[in-house]
């Protein structure tokens, strides 16, 4: 008959001659397919059809597929062919950089930074791979930064300062400074420069070399990238006559550290000394003190003085002329920018969330680390971690260790205030045992066992695989490890006596809102058997969460249901109610016959 084979022997047979009987066709379980899976439930009886789709991360053309079980007693093929998700190189962005390091697999995520002169005011820039193996673009861009250079001023007879109004300033701006001089008399020469300031104040000063008694005119304006409108502004220098006693003098910055001095002096070749006193402090660090005193004796015009200063140090400079009338003094304040060159080295990672480095630097010195920790998880996609913080240590080898969450990929920028260059390095922790099952327990003492409710567990120490129903002998329950493989397949030899996985769920098919389970309503789940229970034997059912990653599995049980002197489930009692009435109604049909 259709849905029925030969048990063994030939077909058509004869029952005497082949000992041989009819049996319902079986195609036991369905094949695999590389890194797809079976979605919902199937049996495994002629006619039934199991439903296929890639795992997530993976694709395939078709998206799904379809096989049935023959009446050869086979499946068909299934015809599904699930390739990794791969979005190639990420989108360029106009006037961006990509900046760290990205993956292309599904979730992964490119940032950007803006090049000198833009920014981005809606925040970061960033593009996502995507399920269908393309980035998913920011509605973000880079937009062009226009300084503007408002309220200049002269003080100290040559110096000028300015202020400026740019949005958002990340890192230090060149500004030309184009000097145009003409002295009151008109046979004088003109007397023309540009000087060059890099600074990152808001409030940029520089003192100048001018000549006495000279009308000038100032232009300032940003070299590129950055642009900006030119500020003009004319005043005129002191005469000579202001300028007779040799302890009149001022200071200018140039090159970040040197200090020249512009002696206003009518006695050409005199030789004066100078005191120099220079403290330098931190405003980052409560200990930080540098102090250097010495003097100069020189005769010339504009002695030059570069000091040895520490990076993103403010200074306070104070010169004092020795030997004259008053001892005129004048101070200066020089803020070094930070270290061009590295000084975070051998950065290393220990016990998966520890990190040990040295620092290039004088040893005793105090120094401030700015920690920048940004952590995220494919599978949790709600899921950011965000941590700044900073240390202060004056160690050369230094080391932290890092309060982050398992299961998650960390991308850690870790920066020394003194230095313009962080080091980032990226880390992955590992998954830990998911949470416990959420299970309402229950004991069945000789009747039916009721429908199970499974919950779904949250994904807190790394992503949910799977759920696993156990049936164990009852004896078993005290001394069954959670991460045990024992317990397999009910068609396999040792299901009797160390128990058997009745089904198997994986995480995506489980629904928010909970499902029930029924114990031995003869489905398969998964590739397992859910077989009915033997009558009047005792066992434990057990919920097992296993979770899966980077190699690493993690189980954690709990106990659903204690079954002792186990009878038929509600599902078989209908099967048994049914048989018994065909019984009677075959009884008297045989009795009305003979009659």
């Amino acid at each position: 008959m259709d849905g029925y084979l030969p048990k063994n022997g030939p077909e058509p047979f004869h029952p005497t001659r082949d000992a041989t009987s009819c049996t319902e066709i079986d195609c036991g379980t369905p094949p695999e397919v590389p890194d797809g899976y079976i979605v919902g439930n199937y049996t495994s009886r002629l006619g039934s059809q199991v439903h296929y789709t890639c795992k997530e991360g993976f694709f395939s053309v078709p998206e799904d597929t379809i096989s049935s079980c023959t009446a050869l007693g086979t499946w068909e093929s299934p015809e599904l062919y699930c390739q990794e998700i791969d979005c190639g190189s990420p989108p360029q962005v106009r006037h961006a950089v990509l900046v760290g390091n990205h993956s292309s697999s599904l979730g992964g995520m490119a940032h950007y930074v803006c090049q000198e002169g833009f920014e981005s005011p809606g925040g970061k820039i960033t593009s996502v791979c995507t399920e269908k193996g393309t980035w998913k673009e920011s509605t973000l861009t880079c937009t062009e930064i226009m300084t503007e250079i408002n309220d200049v001023s002269v003080f100290n007879n040559t110096c000028v300062r300015w202020q400026i109004n740019s949005g958002r300033i990340n890192s230090k701006i060149v500004y030309v400074i184009h000097i145009k001089g003409q002295r009151l008399d008109p046979m004088a020469s003109v007397h023309e420069e540009t000087v060059n300031l890099t600074t990152d104040s808001r409030t940029p000063a520089v003192c100048l070399d001018l000549y006495r008694g000279t009308n000038y005119t100032v232009s300032i304006s940003t070299a590129p990238p950055r642009h900006s409108v030119s500020a003009v502004i004319g005043f005129q220098t002191a005469g000579d006559d202001l300028f007779e006693d040799d302890g009149i003098f001022n200071i200018s910055i140039f090159n970040e550290t040197c200090v020249k001095l512009n002696r206003h002096s009518m006695k050409v070749g005199s030789e004066q000394m100078y005191q120099f006193k220079v403290l330098g402090q931190r405003w980052y660090l409560d200990n930080f003190y540098h102090v250097i005193s010495f003097n100069l004796t020189t005769r010339e015009r504009t002695p030059v003085v570069c000091l040895d200063l520490y990076p993103m140090t403010d200074y306070t400079v104070n010169v004092t002329q020795l030997g004259s009338p008053g001892q005129h003094s004048v101070e200066v304040t020089i803020t070094t920018a930070p270290a061009v060159k590295q000084t975070i080295s051998n950065i290393s990672l220990f016990n998966e969330t520890c990190l040990r480095w040295r620092s290039v630097k004088t040893a005793d010195i105090e120094e401030m680390y700015l920690f920048h920790i940004w952590g995220q998880r494919w599978y949790q996609k709600e899921f950011v971690q965000e941590m700044i913080f900073n240390i202060t240590t004056g160690s050369q080898a230094s080391e932290m260790c890092l309060d982050l969450h398992p299961g998650t990929n960390y991308k850690v920028s870790l920066r020394a205030l003194s230095s313009e260059l962080p080091v980032v390095i990226s880390l992955t922790t590992q998954i830990t045992e998911p949470p416990l099952p959420e299970v309402d327990f229950i004991t069945v003492h000789g009747g039916p066992i009721p429908r199970l409710r499974l919950k779904k567990a949250r994904e807190e120490n790394g992503p949910i695989s799977s759920y696993q129903v156990l049936v164990l002998p009852l004896a078993l329950q005290s001394t069954f490890p959670c991460d045990s493989e024992g317990a397999t397949s009910f068609f396999s030899n040792i299901s009797d006596a160390e128990g058997y996985v009745a089904a198997e769920l994986l995480a995506k098919d489980v629904p928010d809102d909970a499902m029930e389970i029924s114990i031995g309503d003869r489905l398969y789940y998964g590739k397992y058997y859910n077989a009915p229970l033997k009558t009047g034997s005792d066992y434990c059912i057990i919920l097992r969460i296993t979770s899966e990653w980077n190699k690493m599995r993690r189980c954690s049980c709990a106990v659903w249901a204690q079954v002792k002197d186990s009878s038929l489930t509600l599902q078989q009692m209908v099967g048994v109610a049914l048989g018994s009435v065909a019984v009677v109604i075959v009884l008297a049909f045989l009795s009305f016959s003979a009659v």
